[in-house]
């Protein structure tokens, strides 16, 4: 059984950690009301340019002019994963939970004989799979530094996927990454945006509405390469607020649970305080009657 200061020292530093929690809880509600803010400003953009690029792909076919972001290679052997998690832990399953679907995605390549190459974006991400993944990784981009996200940081790691593609260092790329529903929601997603993939249903009876020029195909070969940068983009500002969204809940757990723990440590200290206090009152009154 411990002491009574065992009990006092505990509570202490029992304390002195919800103070903590609760700070960072306050400071993720801080920022994520901003990242919220800009994840959902960034989200019809997002779609506006989707929607106009599925048009070009339903004008442009299958035809042999269709550009190779928009085509392929013609083979689909060797993958990029490009994992997106946060810089930083103390958010619940955010990072873990990106982690297990890109693993879940690249057990189901290896499986099916295909060559998976990983690129993370966050070091939680490479440390969660470096273990079991190391072998495969090709590259890291660190954002610790990074104090705003802006669409310049996404451009540098979509040129940086674009060059890999041009030199044909893989034929299909996927970006995994937690799109934000709420504080206590965050979907894990895996998006595929080389070669781009795009509804059927969104782009039909659209180009009939518009007369390009230049042609759609010399269009798309501007559009395709932006469209990169904006679904990384977009990605990023999903997970910013997931991670502040995801650490907040955990956060306000971490103190709720401090809480709990601080009444049952107390209750402890009195009952051990009182029953010393008893025993000494117990000997005092025992010496008193031997005498």
């Amino acid at each position: 059984m411990p002491s009574l200061k065992d009990l006092k020292n505990r509570i202490a530093s029992v304390k002195n950690t919800r103070k903590i929690t609760k700070a960072m809880q306050m400071v993720a509600a801080a920022k994520l009301r901003r990242a919220q803010e800009a994840a959902e400003h960034a989200r019809p953009y997002a779609e506006r340019m989707n929607a106009v690029m599925t048009s070009l792909a339903a004008s442009v076919g299958g035809s042999a002019s269709a550009p190779r972001l928009l085509a392929g290679t013609g083979s689909d052997q060797t993958h990029l994963l490009v994992v997106m998690t946060g810089e930083r832990g103390l958010c619940g399953g955010f990072n873990a939970n990106i982690a297990k679907l890109a693993r879940h995605r690249a057990d189901e390549l290896l499986a099916a004989g295909k060559t998976v190459k990983i690129l993370t974006v966050g070091k939680k991400g490479r440390d969660a799979l470096r273990r079991d993944y190391g072998q495969y990784f090709v590259g890291h981009v660190d954002l610790s530094e990074v104090k705003k996200l802006t669409y310049l940081t996404a451009r540098g790691i979509g040129r940086d996927i674009l060059a890999r593609f041009d030199a044909g260092e893989f034929d299909v790329a996927t970006i995994f990454y937690s799109v934000f529903e709420s504080v206590i929601s965050q979907v894990p997603t895996a998006k595929q945006v080389i070669p781009a993939q795009f509804e059927e249903s969104e782009g039909h009876g659209a180009s009939a509405l518009f007369d390009y020029e230049p042609s759609e195909e010399a269009i798309l070969h501007d559009l395709l390469p932006r469209g990169v940068s904006t679904a990384i983009f977009s990605a990023l500002l999903e997970n910013n607020a997931s991670f502040n969204g995801a650490q907040m809940s955990a956060m306000d757990n971490a103190t709720r649970n401090a809480g709990d723990m601080i009444d049952k440590l107390t209750i402890e200290y009195n009952r051990s305080r009182q029953a010393a206090i008893t025993k000494e009152l117990i000997e005092i009154i025992s010496g008193a009657e031997a005498l």
